[in-house]
């Protein structure tokens, strides 16, 4: 058997490569008709993710722990199961004023792989060790797997690699006894079955990965205390808006009025959680920093502390 017909015998066992004879007329419907569909389709991802919401929690347990340990998040996959890492990686720093360095998305091929694509770079484990190790990748550190197919050569090579050094693996796929999953501590297969145009896995299994990255950044940054209550007191202001939206978390977090956010900001120099503490907690900045520094960053427990302070 020649590699074409191997590679071509193994889509055909993937779910999500099934071809679908139901729409094979779906070019002559009408413009409405076929937007009815395509809807009607992604509206079956969230229920797939819910099935795998075990698994989730898992293993965001088990980066969280690392994490607070110092170690950093990383996802590594090809084509659009590595733009959608890239992408949630990137939306950290803003979103829980996370250092660029602590969740990192590697995507076959380098960044110019993001808007073209990169041929060949997909089927190179070796090049997905070379990345993790040019990233130094430890025992603290997690290595998220990303890929449709769950056979994606860098995916799979990314997880190895990363297991061979200690860290934390998870694969994500959207086939069930997927290979990227067997070679992870932590497997999460969302399947969402065949797409509307056969193959085309940008479409529910891409919205499946993106909606499972964001429970993972998510929920993690939760549990390292990055917010409060569901507020975004780690946010980064780095805009007009952004620092409007930051006033408005600190007015929600304490009620307090405009005057005393505008001081606290002023005197923690702009960093909402610490603003919050200085207002809910009755103490000056540096002490603010003291506590939170003392905390973890978790301000519940900073607050707890400053709060003793002035009973005792």
């Amino acid at each position: 058997m020649t590699a074409y017909a191997e590679l071509r015998a193994q889509l055909e066992t993937l779910t999500t490569e099934a071809f679908r004879p139901e729409l094979a007329e779906i070019d002559r419907l009408s413009t409405l008709d076929i937007v009815r569909t395509m809807n009607a389709e992604d509206a079956t991802v969230p229920a797939a993710v819910a099935g795998q919401l075990p698994q989730i929690a898992a293993a965001v347990d088990a980066i969280a722990a690392r994490m607070a340990r110092g170690g950093r998040l990383v996802y590594a996959g090809a084509g659009t199961a590595g733009r959608m890492g890239v992408l949630d990686a990137s939306e950290c720093p803003p979103t829980f004023n996370t250092d660029p360095s602590e969740v990192v998305g590697l995507i076959a091929g380098g960044p110019s792989a993001m808007v073209k694509a990169v041929e060949g770079a997909e089927d190179s484990a070796e090049l997905a060790a070379e990345d993790l190790a040019a990233l130094e990748i430890g025992p603290d550190d997690t290595v998220v797997g990303i890929s449709a197919s769950g056979r994606t050569p860098y995916a799979i090579g990314a997880v190895e690699a990363a297991r061979a050094r200690g860290a934390l693996t998870v694969g994500l796929s959207c086939n069930a006894g997927s290979a990227l999953a067997a070679a992870a501590e932590h497997g999460i297969e969302v399947v969402v079955g065949p797409e509307l145009l056969t193959g085309s896995t940008r479409l529910k299994a891409g919205t499946a990965q993106k909606l499972v990255l964001n429970l993972i950044s998510t929920v993690t940054m939760i549990r390292l205390g990055k917010t409060y209550g569901n507020l975004m007191v780690d946010m980064r202001s780095s805009n007009e808006k952004l620092r409007a939206r930051a006033r408005r978390i600190v007015a929600l977090a304490t009620g307090a009025p405009d005057a005393e956010i505008e001081a606290a900001l002023t005197a923690t120099d702009g960093e909402v959680k610490n603003a919050v503490l200085v207002i809910l907690g009755g103490v000056d900045g540096p002490r603010a920093a003291a506590l939170l520094d003392a905390s973890q960053g978790h301000l519940r427990a900073a607050l707890a502390l400053a709060l003793a302070d002035q009973t005792s």
